[in-house]
C-alpha cells in the first residue's frame, strides 16, 4: 500500500483480520455429521479422502464381509462403502468452504489516476471494501447447519432402507431354501402316488391331484429362486458391493421374534423430536427467516462500499480520506425482492407444518403396523405351527396304527408347507415394519430379537412327505 494511505492501514488491517478469522476444517465439517451419526444410530459413517482412505474403508468392509452379515453388520457396509452416500458426505464440505469463503471480504478494489497537464500531476490512488457482502455469514452458517441435518436424514434413511433390504434378501434366501425342501418332497410324494397308482391303491383323481402338487411347488421354487435374486440384488446395490465382494454370506434365517414388541406411548413426540427431515425443514425455514431479515435491511440499499483515497497534486500538500459508495434506490426500491423473499419465507413455513404432519401419521401407521405384524407372527408362532406339528404328529400315529391311508399323509404335508411359508413370511413382515417403524421415527424401537425357539422352516415343519414315503413304503 501507498505511504500515502498508511493513515488508513487500520481499516485494511481489521478487514484482513475478519477475513483470517476462518479457515477450512480439515474434515469438511464431516465430522459432527459422523458424531451425530454415531449417536443416533450406532455407527459411523466414514469419508474417503484419498486413494489410501478408501484402501482403509474397503478393508473394513472386507473384514466385515467375511463373516455371515448380519442387519448390523450391513448397515456398517453400507455407510462405509455405498458411492451414493460418499456423495452426500462431499455436500458438508462444499458447504462449509461456502460457509467459510461468506466470512471472508471479498478481495478490495485498488483505483489508480495519474492525471498530468499544465506542468502539473496530478495522482489519485483509493483502496474500497465491499461491506454488504460480510452480511451474508449468518445466511451461510445457517445452510451450513441445514446442510449438515439434510446430509444426516439421508445417511439414517439409506440405514432403514438397507435394514429393510437386509430382511427381504434373508427372508427371499429362507424361502427359497424351504421351496426346495417341499419341492423335493414333492417330488417324492408323486413318485410314491404313481406306484400306489399303478398298483391299485390310488385313483386316478388323487394321483392328478398329487401330480400338480408337485407341478405348482416346482413353479414356486422358481417364483422363489427369482424373488431371492431380487431382493439379494436390492441389498447388493444398498452396500455398495462390486465384483468378487457381492459373494457375502446371509444368515441361515431370519432373527425370531423379540421377547415382547416396543411399548411406545407416544409416537408422534418421538417422531417430531427426532425425525432429522422435520430437524431440516425447521433449519430452512429459519435460515429462509434470516434471508428475509437480510432483503427487508438492504431493499434500498444493496451496494455500500468504503475506503480509504489519497491525492496528490503537483506542488500542494498530500491529501487523504475516505470514499464511500452507495447504491441510490431510483429505479429499483427493493419491492419485488422483498416480495419473493416474503413468498420463499411462507413456503418454507408450509414446508415445516407438511414435514411435521406427515412424520406423525408415519409414526402411528407404522406402530400400528409393527404392533399388528408382531401379533400375527407370534400367532403362527405360538399357535398355528405348534397345532399342524400337534396334527402332524397325530396323522402320523394313526397312519402307524393303519387308521389313516397314505393320503392323509400327503394332504397333511401339503397343509404343513403353506403352513410354515406363512410363517416365513409373517416373520419377515415384522422386521420389515420393525425397519419402517424405525425410519418412521427416526430412531430404533427398543425391542431386540432374543434368543429363541429354531426356525419355523426347521424344527416347527413336522415330518415332511419324503419322511412319509418312508414310512408309507
Amino acid at each position: 500500500m501507498s505511504a500515502r494511505l498508511q493513515g488508513h492501514g487500520a481499516l485494511a488491517a481489521a478487514a484482513l483480520l475478519l477475513a483470517g478469522c476462518a479457515s477450512v476444517a480439515p474434515d469438511g465439517g464431516f465430522g459432527a455429521v459422523a458424531t451425530a451419526t454415531r449417536e443416533r444410530i450406532g455407527f459411523e459413517p466414514r469419508i474417503a479422502r484419498d486413494e489410501a482412505g478408501a484402501r482403509a474403508l474397503q478393508e473394513n468392509v472386507r473384514a466385515i464381509l467375511a463373516r455371515p452379515l448380519d442387519m448390523d453388520g450391513a448397515v456398517q457396509v453400507a455407510l462405509l462403502n455405498n458411492p451414493g452416500l460418499q456423495v452426500g458426505y462431499w455436500r458438508v464440505g462444499i458447504a462449509q468452504a461456502d460457509l467459510v469463503q461468506a466470512s471472508r471480504l471479498q478481495n478490495p478494489a485498488f483505483g489508480f489516476t495519474r492525471m498530468r497537464g499544465g506542468g502539473g500531476l496530478d495522482i489519485e490512488r483509493s483502496l474500497t471494501f465491499n461491506l454488504i457482502g460480510a452480511l451474508t455469514t449468518r445466511l451461510e452458517a445457517r445452510r451450513f447447519e441445514q446442510v449438515k441435518l439434510e446430509v444426516g436424514a439421508e445417511i439414517e434413511r439409506h440405514a432403514f432402507e438397507t435394514r429393510r433390504a437386509w430382511v427381504d434378501a434373508v427372508a427371499a434366501s429362507q424361502a427359497l431354501d424351504y421351496a426346495r425342501r417341499v419341492d423335493t418332497a414333492a417330488q417324492a410324494s408323486a413318485e410314491l402316488a404313481g406306484r400306489m397308482a399303478r398298483a391299485g391303491n390310488m385313483s386316478q383323481l388323487e394321483l392328478a391331484r398329487q401330480q400338480v402338487f408337485q407341478a405348482e411347488t416346482a413353479a414356486a421354487l422358481a417364483r422363489a429362486g427369482k424373488a431371492s435374486v431380487a431382493a439379494r440384488e436390492t441389498l447388493t446395490r444398498l452396500l455398495g458391493l462390486w465384483g468378487r465382494d457381492t459373494q457375502y454370506t446371509l444368515p441361515a434365517h431370519l432373527p425370531e421374534l423379540p421377547a415382547a414388541p416396543a411399548d411406545l406411548a407416544d409416537v408422534e413426540r418421538i417422531a417430531l423430536g427426532q425425525r432429522l427431515d422435520v430437524r431440516a425443514a425447521r433449519a430452512d425455514a429459519a435460515s429462509t427467516a434470516s434471508n428475509l431479515g437480510l432483503t427487508r435491511a438492504t431493499r434500498f440499499i444493496n451496494a455500500l462500499e468504503l475506503g480509504a483515497a489519497g491525492k496528490r497534486e503537483t506542488g500542494e500538500p498530500s491529501e487523504r480520506g475516505y470514499e464511500l459508495s452507495i447504491e441510490l434506490p431510483l429505479f429499483d426500491w427493493g419491492g419485488a425482492r422483498t416480495a419473493q423473499a416474503e413468498a420463499i419465507y411462507m413456503q418454507a413455513l408450509n414446508r415445516v407444518a407438511q414435514a411435521a404432519v406427515t412424520a406423525r401419521s408415519e409414526a402411528r401407521e407404522s406402530y400400528l403396523d409393527y404392533r399388528t405384524a408382531y401379533d400375527v407372527a407370534a400367532h403362527y408362532r405360538d399357535t398355528i405351527i405348534p397345532l399342524r406339528k400337534r396334527i402332524s404328529h397325530e396323522v402320523l400315529l394313526r397312519y402307524n396304527g393303519m387308521l389313516a391311508s397314505s393320503l392323509d399323509l400327503l394332504a397333511d404335508s401339503r397343509d404343513q408347507a403353506s403352513a410354515v411359508s406363512a410363517y416365513i413370511d409373517a416373520l419377515k413382515e415384522f422386521w420389515s415394519a420393525q425397519a419402517r417403524l424405525d425410519a418412521a421415527l427416526g430412531a430404533r424401537a427398543p425391542a431386540r430379537a432374543m434368543p429363541g425357539p429354531a426356525s419355523a422352516s426347521g424344527s416347527a415343519s413336522g415330518p415332511t412327505p419324503a419322511q412319509h414315503k418312508e414310512h408309507a413304503e
